[in-house]
Formats: structure tokens, sequence, C-alpha cells
């Protein structure tokens, strides 16, 4: 890790997909000092994003993206510093997400960007009963090798750039409280498997400290340190909402478990949300 920037000289920021966690990272990057621009595929949300302090661009990736597409990001990346790459998986169309990034790629080198943040997930792991680290990312199913193959083309950049990757578990926080997932389902399966998650203050604060600390060249698991057992979790987070709880099948098998201690022990961050169930009140 090489010495973080000095406070007087903020690096400028942008933010490529300005949604559920996008927008709030921005909002706080915003207000900690940073120079941020931000992408939106809606365009009524391009007020929300001025009003917030972010320099708003529009921009559409995928099968439809244009040459009016290319020249916005282009211009949006032109003098920024730091880009966070948040553009989920699910947008990707019949060409995989690699393609889907791939005119990223090519405009963070054209412009000459210098450090990638890379919003991943823990979906890269293999659902086995044993705790993973950073190095068990296996391309065991056609998802998990399409999110390899997109984290490649950022982290294998030969010094144009340095890539920081963050795996994130499932996601709660607010508009997305974990007792919706999965309540009233009966016969669910792998009851006694454990629970994976972080909350959107946690997403925020290690993606700041990454940006704070210059913490480059990375590959980081970010999951909250409670894994409690699904049958145990999900009850508690649908009776929580008042809603009918879930009711899983007597037998079940274990799965993985995401094991964040490298973040820990690099950043020294504090999660806010270790303890899933007090959580709950925060979704």
């Amino acid at each position: 890790m090489t010495a973080p920037p000095s406070s007087s000289a903020l690096p400028s920021i942008a933010v490529l997909g300005c949604g559920w966690l996008g927008l709030p990272l921005a909002k706080s990057l915003v207000q900690a000092g940073y120079p941020v621009v931000g992408s939106t595929t809606t365009p009524k949300q391009l007020l929300t994003l001025r009003d917030a302090g972010i320099t708003p661009y529009l921009l559409r990736l995928g099968p439809d993206f244009s040459a009016t597409d290319a020249d916005t990001l282009r211009v949006m990346l032109g003098g920024v510093e730091v880009l966070v790459l948040n553009i989920p998986p699910s947008k990707a169309g019949p060409g995989g997400y690699p393609a889907l990034l791939r005119p990223v790629g090519s405009a963070v080198a054209a412009a000459g960007v210098k450090h990638v943040l890379f919003v991943s997930s823990t979906s890269v792991y293999p659902d086995e009963p044993r705790p993973m680290t950073e190095a068990d990312a296996v391309a065991s199913a056609e998802a998990a090798s399409d999110l390899l193959r997109a984290e490649g083309q950022f982290t294998s950049a030969q010094g144009q750039w340095q890539t920081t990757v963050v795996r994130l578990s499932g996601l709660i926080g607010p508009e997305r409280p974990p007792g919706r997932f999965l309540a009233g389902r009966q016969n669910v399966p792998n009851g006694d498997a454990p629970v994976n998650l972080i909350h959107l203050q946690d997403c925020i604060g290690l993606l700041t400290s990454i940006i704070e600390q210059h913490a480059w060249g990375y590959t980081f698991n970010a999951s909250a340190a409670q894994h409690l057992r699904r049958r145990e979790f999900y009850p508690a987070a649908a009776q929580q909402l008042g809603l009918a709880a879930p009711v899983f099948q007597p037998d079940s098998t274990g799965g993985k478990t995401i094991d964040s201690s490298l973040v820990r022990r690099t950043l020294h961050y504090e999660f806010a949300h270790d303890d899933l169930l007090a959580a709950l009140a925060y979704c």
C-alpha cells in the first residue's frame, strides 16, 4: 500500500452507477469534500444527482451502447483520478458481463484514470460448507466465470491503472430489509447454511476507507462478522417487519462462509453492523 494523498488535494471521483449503493456513496463522498461525477440510466435522476452536488451524466451500457454513450463516458472520466465501478452483473446483456464493461476499460485507459474501485460480489465463490477467502474464487458456474473475467479486465491492466476489487456479500439496508427475502415461504432449503450479508452503511464505509487510505492493488471480501444460520436469521428478520416467517426444511446442508478478515486487518475499519440481528433496526 502506498502513502495516501494529502487531505488538501482530494482526488476527483467518478461513480459509475448511482443506484441503491452508488448514489448514497456519491453523496457521502461529496459531503467529505471530494469532487464527484456520477452516472445514471434514468433521466429523472439527473436532477437528484445535481441537487446532491454530483455532476450528473446519463449513460447506458449494454447492447444499445452508442457513439453518444462513448462520448459521454469519455467526457465523464476526463480528469478523474478514481473510478468507482458499480454496475451490477444483472445489467449484462447477451454478451455477458465482461462485454458490458469493455467500453469502460477502454475509456479508463484513454482518460488516464489512475485507480479503479471495482464493486464485485461474493457469488464468485463455490457454495461449499467452508470459509471462503479471497483466494478461493473459482469459475465453477457461468455467472461466477463472467464475474471473474470482468474483474480480470481491470486487475490485469499492466500498469495503466491500479485496481482494488471489493466482493460484497448480500446487500441489506434501507429499501432492502432482509425480512422480505423469504417471508411466508414454505419448505425453504438450506436452513443450516450461514448468512453472508453486509449493511449499506458498511459498504459505504469500506469503499470510502479504501479511497482515503489509498489501498490499491487488493482484492477484499466484505461481509458482516456474524454468520447466523438461515433458519435462525430469516424468521427473526420477517418478524421484525410483521411478516410471516419462512419455514425451512428439517434436513439441510451447510454453505459457504465469507471470511472478511483481510479487509479488517488491512484497513482497520470497524464495521457498524457486524451484529446482523441488531442491524435489522436499520433496514
